[in-house]
């Protein structure tokens, strides 16, 4: 049995089929709705029932409060109808025009950009087509197996064919070891992409504030390389916080935008605050160095991306300070589930951050 589901704002209506999510059917109905890491962990993708009734088939996601819960809020990644739906939720208009598609990639260049982060450069493999994507999405590399891997696009359009990705190096990573060991410059990858919603909004003339953890900064960089590009006069501060000076491995970058660009500003935060005192940069986690800085975020756009924990962190946080919810955008990155497990099976004991 199927089941309809509306959107207030537009009016658009798809269909859901019994067990599917909602968000799996908006998507292949051709429509964008939010949505970051698909697993219930970053609230990408929360939307307001309005109407109508849903479930969780496995368990409830972990990116929704109990106030948030009790206000009919729902994760589109993971709720199943189990009637029609009236929704209230944001809709990317521009992310529609970018149809996903399967394309092989060349390997055109590899280099290590930190102990533990290599950069690929992809170029499409001869005969096959570009790719067509926005500042801020992401791939998945298609695994021979059947498993994924999603990176973001470290690089905007505007600057040709060739896509970036940063890949850190896990532990209990099979694909990220073979990266750093084995994959060599002439090798094809298959992806699949562009996804993700974490894109530019460009009708607004609010400041942005930009906050990256970690390799969170990849896509961060291609927002920033399309806002540039632009020439926008809006007012840019990048945060970029990591746990060592060494983990913010492209620094000297963003260093040259805040001495070019008048209207850039960076600041680099570290979480050690001992490598802090060394380096001579903020110490501290950089969601609270936003607010030590704005602690009234009501007039900003509102950029972030990194693991879970800061998103998650960053949005209660920034909520408080007056950002309105509509004018946050975030992207999450996890591991892989059966990367976690490798990882959680080798570290009994020890917290994942």
């Amino acid at each position: 049995m199927a089941y309809t589901v509306t959107l207030k704002a537009s009016g658009h209506q798809f269909a859901v089929e019994a067990g599917e999510t909602v968000l799996d059917a908006a998507q292949r109905a051709g429509l964008a709705l939010p949505y970051s890491c698909r697993a219930g962990l970053c609230g990408s993708c929360k939307a307001q029932v309005l109407e109508g009734h849903f479930i969780y088939p496995h368990n409830p996601p972990t990116a929704l409060n109990a106030a948030e819960r009790a206000q009919r809020a729902a994760l589109l990644c993971q709720a199943v109808p189990v009637s029609d739906l009236l929704l209230e939720v944001r809709e990317v208009a521009s992310v529609e025009d970018m149809p996903r598609r399967r394309l092989d990639v060349t390997v055109a260049a590899k280099d290590l950009l930190a102990p533990d982060v290599a950069r690929l450069r992809l170029a499409p493999a001869p005969g096959a087509p570009r790719l067509r994507w926005l500042p801020g999405q992401y791939v998945e590399v298609l695994l021979d197996d059947g498993r994924r891997r999603a990176f973001s696009l470290a690089r905007a359009p505007h600057l040709g064919a060739e896509l970036e990705v940063h890949v850190r190096h896990v532990a209990g990573g099979g694909f990220t070891s073979w990266v750093f060991h084995e994959l060599g410059v002439g090798e094809t990858l298959h992806i699949e992409g562009p996804q993700g919603t974490f894109v530019p909004r460009e009708d607004s003339e609010h400041p942005v504030i930009l906050v990256a953890g970690g390799t969170g900064f990849a896509p961060v960089k291609a927002l920033i390389e399309h806002f540039l590009h632009l020439g926008t006069r809006r007012p840019l501060h990048l945060y970029w916080g990591a746990r060592t000076a060494a983990d913010l491995y492209l620094r000297a970058l963003p260093e040259r935008w805040a001495r070019e660009v008048p209207t850039l500003d960076f600041v680099p935060v570290v979480s050690d605050p001992s490598e802090a005192a060394r380096a001579g940069l903020r110490a501290g986690f950089v969601h609270e160095t936003v607010l030590e800085d704005w602690p009234d975020l009501s007039g900003f756009d509102v950029y972030m991306c990194g693991p879970p924990a800061l998103i998650d962190a960053g949005r209660r946080s920034f909520d408080e300070a007056g950002l309105p919810e509509d004018r946050l955008y975030f992207d999450s990155f996890e591991y892989a589930p059966d990367v976690l497990e490798k990882i959680l099976g080798s570290r009994a004991g020890i917290a994942i951050v």
